[in-house]
């Protein structure tokens, strides 16, 4: 049969303004309906309305995996949810038939006793209970088969006809139409769903902008600026989070700078909360278009007080185990030269027999211990790089002599 029914072929099946009225009702549920089992059970009450529909299902073709899945099923005779068909295409299945042949098929109780046969002599496994009449059509998207939908009669080969046929021929061109865009619809509904909780589990705050204006805000976000409730920031100024206006300016000749540069923009900078408290922040920016980045930015903003205080926590540290380093090999150069001078001191103070030449050695060696003391305060001035050396088991001291631009 024909997939495409003509205008005078429309004219000719029973109740064609019923039937426009059906298709009209299904397309309606598209956007009425929460999920698909709710627009199965819309599809079904409406089709009711036209056709016999006591034993009625939605069939959906898996071609990868070979299976046809049932997500809609009432059948007065095989009750209750209807089980998968894996390796269909070694089944004895009449929508598998449908759906191969990409045609709607009717068929009474000799085609249905004729198609068991064929089958038995295929050794293919028979699928349902048998009917006395049954219609399938394809459910068919850009010429691509995704499923069926079936109905069918245990108990009089006359409740259809070619006529009926007809009409769930065109129902079904309609209901695969409607399905993919409410399965469309509800993988974005699932999608910013998930989305959403990420957005919220984030440890930083979030904020999405069109231009340089606040379009939406994660709990955190507004947690970090100290505010209320999300709608505080809703088509607001980015420029309430800076501490002035330059601040404001300055930012945002960063981020337009990376946007013709880099996918992306990151940078440290003052922000303000809403008790005009200051904080530092590490702000990341993506632009949303590589090809116009400007109009919608998300942006992921970090207070790094903690951060920036734990940096100078050990930079002081560091410098401080500078100066220890330092003033410890300070003390070990001088002390040296110093003890050798106090020593000598004392000799001539308590040695009053003192010959002339020994008294010329001492004061040599104290002239010598001087000059020593003036070539470490040298060195200490020509000092242009940190070096250090072990000294006294694990503890370490300022290479004075190996730190300068002259060695020695």
């Amino acid at each position: 049969m024909n997939r495409h029914i003509d205008p005078a072929k429309f004219l000719k099946i029973k109740n064609p303004e019923r039937v426009l009225e059906v298709l009209f009702e299904i397309l309606s549920a598209v956007h009425a309906t929460q999920n698909l089992n709710e627009l199965y059970k819309s599809i079904h009450k409406s089709l009711g309305k036209i056709l016999n529909v006591e034993n009625f299902f939605i069939a959906n073709h898996d071609s990868k995996n070979d299976t046809i899945y049932f997500p809609y099923f009432v059948d007065e005779v095989d009750k209750g949810i209807a089980p998968a068909i894996t390796t269909f295409s070694k089944t004895g299945s009449l929508t598998g038939n449908v759906i191969r042949q990409g045609r709607p098929l009717i068929f009474f109780t000799k085609e249905l006793a004729d198609f068991k046969n064929k089958n038995r002599e295929l050794n293919l496994e028979p699928i349902g209970s048998p009917a006395k009449v049954w219609l399938g059509s394809p459910l068919k998207v850009s010429n691509n088969t995704i499923g069926a939908i079936v109905v069918q009669s245990y108990t009089s080969e006359d409740m259809y006809d070619e006529s009926d046929l007809d009409i769930l021929d065109m129902v079904s061109q309609h209901i695969a139409v409607a399905l993919e865009r409410k399965e469309t619809d509800d993988a974005i509904k699932e999608q910013q769903q998930v989305l959403e909780k990420i957005l919220e589990l984030s440890p930083v705050g979030i904020a999405l902008f069109e231009g340089r204006t606040f379009k939406r805000v994660n709990d955190e976000f507004v947690n970090l600026f100290g505010y209320d409730q999300k709608s505080d920031f809703e088509d607001k100024s980015e420029e309430m989070i800076y501490p002035a206006k330059k601040d404001y300016d300055d930012a945002g000749k960063i981020i337009a700078a990376d946007a013709i540069a880099k996918d992306k923009s990151e940078f440290e900078c003052n922000l303000v909360k809403k008790d005009s408290t200051r904080f530092p922040a590490h702000i990341t920016i993506a632009f949303a278009s590589a090809n116009n980045p400007i109009p919608w930015q998300v942006f992921s903003i970090e207070n790094i007080t903690k951060t920036k205080n734990m940096r100078n926590e050990i930079i002081q540290h560091e410098r401080l185990q500078g100066i220890l380093e330092m003033a410890g090999a300070i003390c070990h150069e001088l002390n040296q030269p110093l003890h050798a001078i106090l020593g000598y001191c004392d000799i001539l103070i308590m040695d009053k027999t003192i010959e002339q030449k020994e008294l010329n050695e001492i004061l040599n060696v104290i002239i010598e211990q001087v000059s020593r003391i003036n070539r470490v305060t040298k060195k200490l001035l020509g000092i242009t790089e940190y070096k250090t050396l072990k000294y006294a088991g694990k503890n370490k001291i300022f290479d004075i002599w190996n730190a300068g631009e002259e060695n020695g």
